[in-house]
């Protein structure tokens, strides 16, 4: 079941996106984000939406909208992010999040939602251009962890 995210999801986020931050270069975050300051992010991030998907009362992911930059001629385009509990890739659950993000975000009326890739990343580039997302933008060696150089891609979906 698709739902809005709670505060009370703040533990399960937490453990789904500390492994990303843990292992892998998805997020240039370094340190993991601990219950308390994620429970924040949820309770201020009111702008856009920010799901989940659940099965039973387990978290298998989540997804949300945020603003792409502050300036008031962006405010019809988001970025969107999405993560998913390891081994649940491939199974559907981030096409029905992203799908219901996107209607979503209909009534903001959002016309360009920009996906940031960390590269390599073969998966998440073949899911977002099977959203339509089209590569706009890739910058070399912009991010640095786990002691190297990591470059950033960027799609572009025109809604």
């Amino acid at each position: 079941m698709i739902r809005q995210i709670i505060p009370e999801d703040a533990s399960q986020i937490c453990e789904i996106y500390n492994h990303y931050i843990l292992h892998d270069i998805f997020t240039f975050e370094e340190k993991p984000v601990p219950e308390s300051e994620m429970k924040e992010r949820i309770n201020t991030s009111t702008k856009f939406p920010w799901i989940v998907f659940e099965e039973g009362d387990a978290i298998l992911g989540f997804a949300y909208a945020s603003e792409w930059k502050s300036r008031c001629a962006y405010k019809y385009s988001a970025e969107s992010t999405i993560y998913l509990r390891r081994g649940y890739t491939g199974k559907g659950i981030g096409r029905g999040l992203y799908t219901e993000l996107f209607n979503r975000l209909i009534p903001f009326n959002i016309h360009a939602i920009i996906g940031g890739i960390a590269l390599p990343n073969n998966p998440s580039i073949a899911f977002h251009e099977s959203f339509g997302f089209k590569k706009v933008a890739h910058f070399k060696e912009v991010g640095f962890k786990f002691e190297k150089w990591i470059d950033v891609g960027y799609w572009e979906l025109i809604l």
